[in-house]
């Protein structure tokens, strides 16, 4: 007789969901919640790498990145300046919403001592994931302030925005931070010191002269005051240059500056290491590891294995040097045995900045590729950027994408992944890739997409759902210099006064047919034109309603200019 083999009982689901808890209360391994290591590069144009098509640059890493995951084609920043562009994207909302898109001619932070930034009250994607037991850590730059009121209250600080761990810099890299690499003041000693300095040189002067000739008598004190004045105003802007790099040049870890001016010697294979050494420390948790480089934004810098081997001078070394850095990444990931279960995601904060032009005449920007345009601008070259997503255990290799995607997406994704909710008390503008890049969802979820120039809403992008055309509208566009593709006289484009051309009635453009943006749209060319425009109208007026004209403005001269008690 054979014996009756007893069948397990299937094991009750109450210890198993009390087993799921206890892990994630211990930080322990989900294998049901992915890693993530953000990669974002600083003005790298999407004709940079390979995989968009340069056949110049090396960049094979990245190029690996796109054959073994899938490479987006149509991936738009939130802003073409990297703290309004940084802020969208960490938040998954307009800069505008957050007070994060200055209405000034300056759009960025360009001191530590700042006391503007992301404001506290913002949700960042770190933070969620950081709620849910992942560890989380930032290497490289933050560009979104630290302090608020005093020096140490670091209200602005990675640390405060989710981040368990932060290694690099509170500001950006500068042309300013590596002697000999030029200055971002360059244009502002002309108004600053020349001019004024000129015309107090000529008072005395003439002062001088009308006291030789007999014609007025003026003491010898009154002669030499524009003089001094002028040695002071000199001297205090030279003063500044020399004690800007110190000041703001700075690398931290976590709250303390642990190097004052930094280093840029190996500076890329340090911060590589220190990623690397995240990626080690975690390998039984689930992590977020985001690595933002310093490169391609100018001073242009790499180490002697990389210096003088590309062939596009500095920037060209920059780009190959940043490619190594991402094939570390990845080797790590491999080495760790963590790859099929980590999405990696790689991108740039904008386009390239094609008015960067060093003091000799060299070419220190990127390549946009067949776009125009560049960073400061919301023509495709300021805001079409690279975008690669690669996650083994659940996306194919070696696809493309060419549906609208937004930097604000990576929000929503990455909080849908991790088993997250999105917050319920605030509009949210990204959407999930996930159906999109699984598959199970054709068009995209941005039927309408608003492209500001700081706080002015420049642009407006309509992908309407039965394909038939991709719109865009440009309420006005920047001047550029003549016979250019950019502002190389003002550095960089202003958004406004004389800077700009307003367009009643607005350009249009289809960038199916035209995505160089060379060929506005008329009545007489285009049946559907007054239909669009319309639309756009109301799409623009409902987008409106939506924002607060309340909110603090963070880029506020107030909260721009230098406060020596905010200095770290």
């Amino acid at each position: 007789m054979t014996r009756a083999h007893r069948l397990p009982r299937a094991m009750s689901p109450l210890p198993a969901l009390a087993l799921l808890l206890l892990l994630r209360a211990c930080g322990a391994r989900d294998p049901t919640r992915p890693n993530f290591v953000i990669i974002m590069a600083d003005d790298l144009g999407i004709g940079d790498l390979g995989c968009y098509g340069n056949s110049t640059l090396r960049t094979p890493s990245v190029d690996r990145l796109a054959r073994e995951g899938v490479k987006l084609t149509q991936h738009l920043a939130a802003a073409p300046l990297c703290t309004p562009s940084r802020a969208a994207f960490f938040t998954g909302r307009y800069a505008v919403r957050s007070g994060m898109a200055s209405h000034n001619l300056l759009g960025v932070f360009l001191f530590t001592a700042s006391s503007g930034g992301l404001p506290p009250s913002e949700v960042t994607f770190a933070q969620q994931l950081r709620e849910r037991g992942y560890r989380t850590g930032l290497v490289g730059k933050w560009h979104l302030g630290v302090s608020c009121r005093h020096r140490d209250d670091f209200c602005h600080h990675p640390q405060r925005h989710g981040f368990e761990s932060f290694h690099g810099f509170p500001l950006t890299n500068l042309r300013d931070c590596i002697p000999g690499s030029g200055s971002v003041f360059h244009s502002a000693r002309r108004w600053v010191v020349r001019v004024p300095v000129q015309v107090l040189l000529v008072c005395a002067l003439t002062l001088a002269l009308l006291h030789r000739l007999g014609l007025v008598r003026v003491p010898v004190a009154v002669m030499a005051a524009p003089v001094l004045l002028a040695v002071t105003v000199a001297g205090g802007f030279f003063a500044f240059l020399h004690y800007f790099r110190p000041a703001n040049c700075v690398l931290m870890t976590g709250f303390e500056v642990v190097q004052r001016p930094v280093s840029y010697e190996e500076l890329t294979q340090r911060l590589t290491r220190e990623a690397v050494g995240f990626l080690e420390r975690h390998t039984h948790a689930p992590f977020l590891l985001f690595l933002s480089f310093l490169h391609v934004h100018t001073a242009h810098f790499a180490a002697p294995k990389f210096a003088g081997r590309s062939r596009h001078g500095v920037y060209g070394d920059a780009v190959e040097e940043l490619d190594w850095s991402v094939g570390q990444i990845l080797d790590a990931l491999d080495r760790l045995g963590l790859a099929n279960d980590t999405l990696v995601y790689f991108t740039s904060d904008h386009g390239a900045h094609v008015e960067e032009v060093s003091e000799e005449g060299e070419m220190h920007g990127g390549s946009n590729g067949i776009y125009k345009g560049g960073k400061a601008t919301n023509w495709e070259g300021g805001i079409r950027v690279p975008g690669v997503i690669r996650f083994p255990r659940e996306l194919g290799h070696g696809l493309e994408l060419a549906e609208p995607t937004s930097h604000m997406d990576v929000f929503p994704t990455v909080l849908a992944l991790a088993g997250a909710e999105l917050p319920a008390d605030r509009i949210i503008d990204g959407r999930d890739l996930m159906p999109l890049l699984r598959g199970t969802r054709m068009w995209s979820e941005h039927e309408f997409l608003f492209h500001y120039c700081n706080a002015y809403l420049n642009a407006v992008r309509w992908r309407p759902q039965d394909g038939s055309a991709l719109w865009k509208v440009f309420y006005f566009t920047p001047n550029f210099d003549p016979g250019t593709n950019g502002c190389f006289s003002s550095h960089v484009c202003p958004c406004f006064g004389k800077h700009i051309t307003r367009h009643d009635p607005p350009l249009l453009f289809d960038l199916t047919r035209d995505p160089g943006e060379r060929h506005p749209l008329t009545p007489e060319s285009e049946p559907r034109y007054h239909a669009v425009l319309a639309a756009v109208g109301e799409a623009v007026a409902a987008h409106t309603r939506t924002l607060d004209p309340a909110v603090p403005q963070q880029l506020s001269l107030s909260n721009l200019v230098w406060k020596p008690w905010l200095q770290l």
